[in-house]
């Protein structure tokens, strides 16, 4: 995203003047899927997709804001009372309100923001306008709060204002982001630790099946009570057993009599996938990308086949990877849509894309999209 596309629309909506111009990215996941609700481990990174805004104190109490990508403008107080109705614009203002409930100090500002964060393929074009508003206050205003509280400020943004109970990944990921580093975040602690990713050689494409099947949201509750059922059960023999992160195969297989097949399938994936991240780390850290490839399809085997979140377009776009030599492909996100992720040799890069371009279009009647993303650096003023 241009910072002089943001900066001319902005002179255009607010008489002439200029402001300071922020950005945050989206973010991908490269392994660690259900996991956090686990008490397990995610693994994101930052990418070269994001919000920019340009922000100017006003010297009011109201909040001028302009979506340069809806061409919708909206102005709002800073009181409780005064929440705009636009969806667009409740992340900006429940931002706001957030970092006064914090103490800091806002008053009136004007902005317009764009983005090149696909929407609805799953890399948090939402998180990325959170933590871009929540590092620019911080900023302009000089509230002194910490990186971390960021992204609990932009959690806290979704959960209060946006009606969507998220975890703390994707605001993380979108505060915390480092060029060539991907960040392994332990959902229990939030202990976290940055991870080389350089993978020279390769390059990592998303691949978006354009759709989104409406069992997300039924399902998602449906597995977490799963793998609370396993976890009760498994805490009668292992009363230090707290969450599915601090369990084992040997652990789950004494419970097996006692829980459903589907609850043991559950927390067979799950407590599989903890395991992955890691090895993942160990295999990054020594430069080994066939590895890193290898739990990738591991992880999109256990999405589909054990966890049941997978969809008939994602494995089918997950097996043309396989077909075409790819060395890592699986589905990113919760799943029943979205896309799939996939670390691609460089000279294997046209081929793939083609293929899968090409065989999509054939079964299914429409070309899925294609998002090449590059690790880049986190919430950030540009000028």
């Amino acid at each position: 995203m241009e910072i002089e596309f943001v900066r001319s629309r902005f002179i255009k909506h607010f008489d002439g003047s200029t402001g300071s111009v922020y950005a945050s990215p989206g973010r991908i996941n490269l392994i660690g899927e259900h996991t956090d609700y686990n008490g397990g481990f995610v693994f994101p990174g930052a990418i070269d997709k994001g919000m920019v805004a340009e922000l100017k104190i006003n010297g009011t109490n109201k909040v001028r804001a302009y979506s340069i990508d809806l061409k919708d403008y909206v102005e709002f107080g800073l009181n409780e009372e005064d929440a705009p109705r636009a969806s667009w614009a409740r992340y900006i203002f429940g931002v706001c309100r957030e970092i006064i409930k914090r103490g800091g100090k806002i008053a009136g500002f004007n902005t317009a923001f764009a983005g090149d964060v696909p929407l609805g393929a799953g890399m948090s074009s939402s998180a990325a306008l959170e933590s871009t508003y929540a590092y620019a206050l911080n900023d302009m205003f000089d509230c002194g709060i910490d990186k971390f509280e960021l992204a609990k400020i932009g959690q806290a943004t979704e959960h209060n204002y946006c009606g969507v109970n998220c975890g703390i990944m994707d605001q993380f990921a979108s505060v915390f982001g480092k060029a060539g580093h991907l960040i392994r975040l332990d959902c229990r602690s939030l202990e976290y630790q940055y991870f080389p990713f350089n993978p020279e050689g390769y390059r990592l494409v998303l691949l978006d099946s354009v759709v989104k099947h409406e069992l997300a949201s039924s399902a998602y509750n449906d597995r977490r009570r799963s793998c609370e059922n396993v976890v009760a059960a498994i805490q009668k023999r292992h009363p230090h057993v707290e969450f599915l992160r601090d369990a084992n195969m040997d652990m789950l297989n004494e419970v097996k009599g006692e829980i459903t097949a589907e609850d043991y399938m559950r927390a067979e994936y799950v407590i599989g996938e903890i395991q992955r991240v890691l090895d993942v780390c160990d295999a990054l850290e020594c430069g080994d990308y066939e590895t890193v490839g290898k739990k990738m399809y591991e992880t999109h085997y256990g999405m589909s086949k054990l966890y049941e979140v997978s969809c008939e377009e994602l494995d089918f776009l997950n097996d043309i990877a396989k077909e075409c030599g790819v060395t890592g492909s699986r589905v990113m996100g919760g799943g029943f849509g979205g896309c799939t992720i996939n670390l691609v040799k460089n000279e294997l890069y046209d081929h793939f894309v083609e293929t899968a371009k090409m065989r999509y279009k054939e079964k299914y009647g429409r070309l899925p999209k294609v998002y090449d993303v590059v690790i880049s650096d986190g919430a950030r003023k540009l000028c």
